[in-house]
């Protein structure tokens, strides 16, 4: 084999070993992926059944009921729509109603969502930006000011 050859051989070597990292990353980078979905988008079908996606909204206000064990109910909406969900471990401290949370699974054959992980805001100012987003999509958004409340006189 001459050094011509030798050096065509590595390269097509070398490239062939790139284009199989690159297609391993890729494949792995899809099977981690989570897409974001609002209720709205969950319930017009662009979330396929056992495909795992995040559902984040508000949790609907008289929906959180407590099951035996550590199961819970609860509804999460957009403002415009609402998907059921069942969480069968213990929430976040912060997870209550009315309050922006994100919900980890599948949606069911049966419509339910089934969470396997719920993600709650973390102090009162917070909502995670894909909450936001879909609420203001949906017009229920409701614009807080994060300004400092004006110190008291002679302070």
């Amino acid at each position: 084999m001459t050094r011509k050859q030798r050096r065509a051989a590595l390269i097509v070597a070398s490239l062939s070993l790139i284009g199989a990292a690159v297609g391993l990353m890729g494949w792995a980078f899809q099977q981690k992926v989570t897409f974001f979905k609002s209720p709205s988008e969950v319930l017009s079908g662009a979330a396929d059944p056992d495909e795992r996606i995040r559902l984040g909204g508000l949790v609907e206000t008289g929906t959180y009921r407590k099951g035996p064990g550590t199961l819970l109910t609860f509804r999460i909406t957009d403002g415009s729509k609402s998907v059921p969900v069942t969480y069968n471990d213990i929430p976040p401290d912060l997870f209550k109603e009315g309050q922006g949370a994100i919900a980890e699974g599948h949606l069911g054959r049966d419509g339910v969502f089934v969470a396997d992980k719920i993600l709650a805001k973390h102090d009162e100012k917070y909502m995670p930006p894909e909450v936001a987003d879909a609420l203001k999509k949906s017009g229920h958004w409701q614009e807080t000011s994060g300004k400092p409340k004006p110190a008291a006189p002679g302070t």
